[in-house]
């Protein structure tokens, strides 16, 4: 897709988001709708969810669509356990170049992982996104899924 497709593509993705979210403080609801309308606006990713950092070192899955999570990931594990580990967005071309990847789907090829953090810069959780497509996810994608996850990280300031 084209960088200024995209970035229209996040743009409305973003209005349509900040609409239906307006006034929500529960991150659950937020992140149940974000992954909602992610997964239906962009066609290259096959697996949107969220991970919940739910005690020390550990992630749970949270509200997602495509097929099944993994249900729990530590720190230490998965491209999701680094973005949390190093509160560090993870853009990964190719997942099998990658020692630690963590196969829930077979189908992966490549992978973006973005942390969301608390107001004291502590990480809350992660949105990742899978793709059957090998690069999928460029910097745009980066850029319009941070402005999209802002919309949970306040919750975690109210």
């Amino acid at each position: 897709m084209p960088s200024t497709d995209k970035k229209l593509m996040y743009q409305r993705l973003l209005q349509t988001c900040q609409s239906l979210t307006e006034g929500e403080t529960d991150e659950v609801a937020v992140m149940a709708t974000l992954a909602c309308e992610i997964h239906h606006a962009i066609p290259y990713s096959h697996w949107t969810g969220f991970y919940r950092v739910t005690e020390p070192n550990l992630l749970k899955i949270g509200p997602y669509q495509g097929g099944h999570g993994c249900l729990q990931i530590s720190f230490d594990r998965g491209v999701c356990g680094k973005a949390a580990q190093e509160n560090a967005v993870q853009l990964v071309d190719d997942v099998h170049s990658l020692p630690y990847h963590i196969a829930c789907s077979s189908s992966t090829l490549s992978e973006l992982v973005l942390p969301i953090a608390d107001a004291t810069g502590r990480v809350r959780a992660v949105l990742d996104l899978d793709s059957n497509d090998p690069a999928a996810f460029c910097a745009d994608d980066v850029e319009g899924l941070t402005a999209l996850i802002n919309l949970v990280s306040v919750c975690y300031r109210s």
